[in-house]
């Protein structure tokens, strides 16, 4: 079967509008264009823009949807059953924040008693989802499955306590940062102390520390452009600084 931008359109539940984007942008181009100038979508491009739709629900940038999609490797069998998975972890997260209102709710009737920890447990399921998203194919490339799971367990583990004290260490990491980067001496005083701030910090997710993985988390940050962007974004060359800092810290400034 055939569809026009606009049958298109009103099957998938998008505007004509932006299935010309997607045409403009490459991501989904028409079968052909018939005598009259219009826009022909066959099985092929039905199926492709299922892709591009799941991938959007999922958060995906354009950009990188289409450098999936046009890959010549693309399966799109295999896509589907990440896209499933990808999904029902998403459904098993808004699971438990509507099972978490659904208690305080209770709770503000007088029907149960609910614990301080168990009020957070869907934020921190979300933390970890988004973490996982960003930063996991990485992650568990460098330090392996049983310690990243390890840490995520850690994190659900918190109590509000914990939360509160991790959230004003990462701050007094940062505002140490900034003024040890204005020394520009890594081996500085300053310097040093938010190195060993950063460790206190990854010892709450942490479920072992060692020099080597904190030198290698350090140098992540250089070689991975979105931390970089993350520790350079209010002073460019922050992320090489607080890696020095850290190799000196650790004792790894000529090992690795």
């Amino acid at each position: 079967m055939e569809y026009t931008v606009h049958k298109l359109g009103k099957l998938a539940g998008v505007s004509s509008r932006t299935l010309r984007y997607y045409d403009e942008i490459g991501i989904l181009k028409p079968a052909r264009i018939n005598s009259s100038g219009y826009r022909i979508y066959g099985q092929a491009e039905v199926d492709r823009l299922q892709q591009i739709l799941f991938y959007r629900e999922l958060g995906v940038g354009l950009e990188s949807i289409k450098q999936i999609v046009t890959a010549p490797a693309f399966d799109g069998a295999l896509a589907l059953k990440e896209h499933r998975e990808k999904l029902l972890d998403k459904r098993k997260q808004l699971d438990t924040l509507i099972a978490n209102v659904e208690k305080t709710i209770a709770l503000k009737e007088g029907r149960i008693s609910m614990s301080n920890q168990e009020k957070f447990e869907g934020f921190k399921q979300r933390m970890i989802d988004e973490n996982e998203k960003k930063y996991g194919k990485e992650i568990r490339e460098k330090y392996g499955d049983e310690t990243v799971n390890k840490s995520n367990q850690k994190v659900k583990g918190m109590t509000q306590e914990q939360h509160d004290e991790v959230t004003k260490l990462a701050n007094d990491v940062t505002e140490t940062l900034s003024e040890a980067f204005q020394t520009g001496d890594p081996a500085g005083e300053l310097a040093q102390k938010a190195a060993a701030l950063h460790r206190e910090w990854l010892c709450y997710y942490w479920d072992t520390y060692s020099k080597e993985a904190h030198a290698g988390l350090a140098q992540m940050y250089v070689d991975d452009e979105r931390f970089t962007a993350y520790y350079d974004k209010e002073q460019p060359g922050t992320a090489e600084f607080l890696r020095d800092a850290i190799m000196i810290y650790t004792g790894m400034k000529n090992k690795m």
